[in-house]
């Protein structure tokens, strides 16, 4: 009886190092360009190239796209807020920012998992590739990984924000996740959160499981071969998609399967920073220097167009 409506929350942000918010914004600043410019130049070279039209390369686009997504929903607003002194975000905005949030690690977390599935079928299935890896079969495993999200985050986002917001309108994080605006809730939490971990351990835990078992096989049939250098040659192809797997994993697992951990609200948001922002940044840079074809694909595209311009 004693709860207002909130039509706006505002965005604590770093408030706290209110002496470096200008040296994290040049530096996020930064990393943003860079991430924005790397996964372009992923998208660009894999659309553009054809010797880069296989399923991996496919997939390694809409991680990219993805990517871009992602940082597009965060990192910008995160930057007018470290230089501004009022740090308002509208309801609907919140809103619509978490169940964008949601749907994009969803998808990234199913395509990690379309990804190894296709390292798993090109080595330990190598004469069936090209007919289980079919052109129409990869558009329907893209499509699940990117329609997977959108029950999930409709769903989750459309009951958090049905609650009544009466302890206040102080948003503890640099965007709206679902652990600091669930702390604004007055009601009981205790079936949201349950349906929330329940959720994660779907989206997250169980394509973990799916992408350990494909790499599993994968490094049981490479270490069957006689020959040293086809070993070698097979572990580097799955190499990038492994460092890009351990990243995001790493740091999204720690905050949000462990929502209570003792991590304190100040520390979950420099973990937070890692994998909105850092992360992002990464993984075309892993891909690049991992990966000979996409250095050789930039090469092809950059000196074609170089040469025309001569």
């Amino acid at each position: 009886g004693n709860s207002t409506r909130v039509t706006h929350f505002i965005l604590l942000s770093f408030t706290h190092l209110a002496q470096l918010q200008l040296l994290l914004f040049v530096v996020v600043l930064l990393v943003f360009t860079v991430t924005m410019t790397g996964n372009s130049l992923v998208v660009l070279i894999a659309t553009v190239d054809p010797a880069l039209h296989t399923p991996m390369y496919y997939f390694l686009k809409n991680l990219s796209l993805i990517e871009i997504c992602y940082s597009l929903d965060i990192v910008p607003k995160m930057l007018i807020n470290l230089l501004s002194e009022r740090k308002t975000c509208s309801f609907t905005a919140c809103a619509l920012q978490l169940s964008l949030i949601i749907l994009f690690i969803t998808s990234e977390c199913f395509l990690l998992t379309v990804m190894a599935y296709d390292r798993y079928v090109a080595i330990c299935h190598p004469l069936h590739y090209a007919v289980i890896m079919s052109k129409k079969t990869c558009r329907q495993m893209l499509a699940v990984a990117w329609l997977s999200g959108f029950p999930v985050a409709v769903g989750i986002t459309a009951w958090l924000f049905s609650m009544s917001f009466c302890k206040s309108n102080e948003v503890n994080h640099f965007f709206c996740d679902i652990s600091p605006v669930l702390n604004l809730v007055c009601s009981d939490t205790y079936i949201f959160e349950l349906l929330v971990f329940t959720v994660i351990v779907l989206i997250m835990v169980l394509p973990f499981i799916l992408i350990t078992i494909s790499y599993i096989c994968i490094i049981y049939t490479i270490m069957q071969m006689p020959l040293a250098e086809s070993r070698q040659r097979l572990f580097s192809t799955c190499a990038a998609h492994l460092m890009v797997v351990t990243l995001f994993y790493c740091t999204t697992c720690l905050i949000h399967l462990h929502p209570k951990s003792s991590l304190s609200p100040n520390n979950k948001k420099f973990v937070s920073l890692s994998y909105t922002v850092i992360t992002p940044m990464l993984n075309p840079i892993v891909y690049s220097l991992r990966n000979s074809d996409v250095r050789e694909a930039l090469q092809r595209t950059f000196g074609r167009k170089m040469l025309s311009e001569r």
